[in-house]
C-alpha cells in the first residue's frame, strides 16, 4: 500500500523531511478494524512527533491522526463495525498513522462518520472534537445543556482547530458566554461565525478588553496555544475559583503559584490518554464520535475544514505541515485521495 512517513526528524524544507513510500497493508487482530483510508487532516501534533520521535534506524515512521475512510476488515473481536461501514476516528499516538492507504485502529475509539459530510469534511474534525469535548466536558466540568450559565469562557486561539469546535460546543450546547480570542481580521470573522458572541485580541491586553465587555465572570479558560506566553494575564483574568484547561506545551512549566490566591485549578487535556493508557472508559470516544456526527447531521454542528490541499501525498503533507508550523492557519487543512 502507498504511505507517507519520515525517517529522520528534519526541518519541513528538507526534501526528505515527508517521503512517498511502500508497506505492507497490515492485518487487523482483536478489536481493530482496517479502514481504506479516503481522507486525512493534519494537526500541530503530526510536527510535533515529526520534530522530536526519529525513528529507530531503517524504520520509516508513518504520521497522522485524523481519517475518514470504509472499513475494509475486521478483527476477530470487533462488535462495532463491519466491512462497508463509513467511520472517523482520530487514531493512537502509540501506533502507525492514518498517513497510509490502509489503517488499523481499535474500534473503541472510532465513530460512524456523518451522513451530511464527505469524507474530506469529515477527516477535519474527530481529533480537534474529541479534544474540545474532553476539555469542556470532561476537564472543565461543564454540563451540556441550553440552561443559563452565569460564567464565561475565554478561548484562547479561537479560529484553530481546536478553538473552531469549541465556540461551537460551547455557543449550541451550553449557556456559557463565548469569548474567542483571533489578531487578525480573518480569524475574527472566523470566530463570530462559529457563534463566538465577543472576539477579543490577544495581542493586547485582554483583560483590559474583557474588562469593556461587561460580561459574567470569566471562570472558565481554554488555553490552546502559546499558554506560556499568556499564562501570567490568564492567571490575572480567571475569576475567583476558576478553572483553566491545557491542550499545548509549554517551554517552561507555567507558575501556578499564580492561581493559588485565587483557588483556581489546572486542567490538563490529551485526547490521547484514554487510547495510550487503554483506560476502561475508552469507549467513551466512539460515543462521542457518534455524538458529534448525530449533531453534525442534525445541523447543530458544522465543519471547520478549510482548505483542501490536494491528494495524500509528501508533497501536499509538507505544505500542510509547513503552514501549521507558521502558526497562521485558520479552521482544518485536508487531503483526500491517492
Amino acid at each position: 500500500m502507498k504511505a507517507v512517513g519520515y525517517r529522520k526528524s528534519l526541518p519541513i524544507d528538507a526534501p526528505d523531511a515527508l517521503i512517498d513510500f511502500e508497506t505492507d497493508k497490515p492485518e487487523p487482530r482483536g478489536r481493530d478494524i482496517r479502514v481504506a483510508v479516503k481522507a486525512i487532516s493534519a494537526n500541530p501534533v503530526d510536527y510535533k512527533v515529526r520534530k522530536r520521535a526519529e525513528p529507530k534506524a531503517g524504520d520509516t515512521k508513518i504520521l497522522g491522526f485524523d481519517a475518514s475512510g470504509i472499513v475494509d476488515a475486521v478483527g476477530p473481536d470487533v462488535s462495532l463495525f463491519k466491512p462497508g461501514d463509513e467511520v472517523w476516528y482520530a487514531g493512537s499516538i502509540q501506533r502507525q498513522g492514518t498517513n497510509s492507504e490502509f489503517h488499523l485502529v481499535d474500534e473503541r475509539i472510532v465513530g460512524h462518520k456523518p451522513k451530511t459530510l464527505s469524507f474530506a469534511q469529515s477527516a477535519a474534525l474527530p481529533l480537534t472534537s474529541i479534544t474540545a469535548w474532553e476539555l469542556l466536558f470532561d476537564r472543565l466540568g461543564v454540563a451540556p445543556g441550553k440552561s443559563v450559565d452565569p460564567r464565561t469562557l475565554l478561548i484562547i486561539g479561537g479560529a484553530g482547530g481546536v478553538g473552531s469546535i469549541l465556540i461551537q460546543l460551547a455557543r449550541r450546547l451550553t449557556g456559557l458566554t463565548v469569548v474567542a480570542t483571533a489578531s487578525r481580521p480573518e480569524s475574527r470573522k472566523w470566530c463570530l461565525d462559529l457563534g463566538a458572541h465577543h472576539v477579543i485580541d490577544h495581542s493586547k491586553s485582554m483583560k483590559d478588553q474583557i474588562d469593556a465587555l461587561k460580561i459574567p465572570p470569566v471562570a472558565l479558560i481554554a488555553a490552546l496555544t502559546n499558554t506560556e506566553q499568556h499564562f501570567a494575564a490568564l492567571a490575572d483574568i480567571v475569576a475567583p475559583q476558576g478553572k483553566i484547561g491545557l491542550i499545548d506545551d509549554p517551554a517552561t512549566p507555567p507558575n501556578v503559584m499564580l492561581l493559588k490566591g485565587k483557588a483556581v485549578s489546572l486542567h490538563w487535556e490529551s485526547m490521547f490518554t484514554r487510547s495510550s493508557f487503554q483506560t476502561d472508559d475508552m469507549i467513551a470516544q466512539h460515543n462521542l464520535l457518534d455524538d458529534v456526527a448525530s449533531l453534525i447531521d442534525n445541523g447543530v454542528l458544522r465543519t471547520t475544514l478549510d482548505k483542501v490541499l490536494g491528494k495524500i501525498n509528501a508533497a501536499n503533507l509538507r505544505q500542510a505541515h509547513t503552514l501549521l508550523e507558521g502558526g497562521r492557519s485558520t479552521g482544518k487543512l485536508v487531503l483526500e485521495g491517492w
